[in-house]
């Protein structure tokens, strides 16, 4: 049987090929973020991100949430390296990649996202080299963030292309997602957020819950939100957590992973209609330098 890092190496290797054989062009680099905890921000990008390379899209996810990091939890890996290790030179992006179902490449968070925010010149260099020499094959970096507003979550969410905003139809949830879309709004206008709605009994429940955010976004921020699409809220989720399998895997059927492969194919459509050029990780990088302070 194939080991990690030979499987890694293969994976690289034919991203490799494919970007010389027409791609080229950078990630798009994503932020998904919401107002509060308990929306299921994490499982959702998991599982987008799973749907996204199910569509033959090359995808890395970065568990940015540096109190509570548990994507690898969620997939049921046990990740041996995290970015700590690649911070303290113990080990190279090919050994802290790892690899997740359907052999998705994603990089555990842990104590490493602390360190992050406060590396020398040199070092921050070091890991801007590895880091680009994996995100340089791929069409899109996922970076899984915390819940609410720290101010490390404000530096992600203000240097990526997008900002996925996931938010569930309780009250509490709409009014922290607008509070925090009109909080990086006011600081960072240009900031290129998109909605999603989880949780929701039917679709009529997730557009009247968009349709609250975005009127308060249009009225009082001039802001025009993209609605994205919605995840019912479905059994299945919750017994795929205590198997520690996405949903998307464990439960292919379920009503949540169609909407979930609906979500990737909304996105996609979106993004392929989006003339905004793509800045790729180094972009992405030299933004969040600017907002350190």
């Amino acid at each position: 049987m194939m080991d990690q890092a030979q499987s890694l190496r293969q994976l690289v290797s034919s991203q490799d090929s494919k970007r010389v054989s027409g791609g080229g062009a950078s990630a798009r680099i994503i932020t998904v973020c919401s107002g509060k905890g308990g929306v299921g921000k994490s499982n959702f990008t998991l599982n987008f991100a799973l749907a996204l390379k199910a569509m033959g899209k090359r995808v890395l996810l970065f568990d940015a949430d540096i109190g509570m990091a548990n994507i690898d939890v969620l997939m049921g890996v046990s990740a041996k390296y995290n970015l700590y290790h690649l911070l303290k030179r113990e080990a190279d992006i090919g050994q802290i990649i790892q690899l997740g179902p359907g052999d998705l490449p994603f990089i555990a968070g842990g104590s490493g996202m602390d360190e992050l925010f406060s590396l020398s010149e040199t070092d921050l260099n070091y890991f801007t080299t590895q880091i680009a020499q994996i995100a340089d094959t791929m069409d899109f970096i996922l970076f899984d963030t915390g819940a609410g507003l720290s101010k490390e979550t404000l530096k992600f969410i203000t240097s990526a292309d997008d900002c996925l905003v996931v938010t569930t139809p309780e009250p509490t949830a709409i009014t922290d997602a607008y509070a925090l879309m009109k909080v990086v709004h006011n600081s960072y206008p240009n900031v290129s957020f998109k909605l999603i709605v989880n949780q929701a009994g039917d679709e009529r429940e997730a557009r009247g819950t968009s349709d609250k955010i975005r009127m308060a976004a249009s009225r009082f921020l001039q802001l025009d939100i993209p609605f994205l699409g919605f995840i019912s809220s479905d059994a299945h989720v919750v017994q795929a957590v205590k198997k520690q399998v996405p949903f998307s895997v464990a439960f292919p059927n379920s009503a949540a992973a169609k909407d979930v492969q609906r979500l990737a194919l909304n996105y996609l459509a979106a993004d392929s209609a989006d003339t905004t050029k793509v800045q790729g990780i180094k972009g992405f990088i030299n933004k969040w330098l600017k907002r350190k302070q």
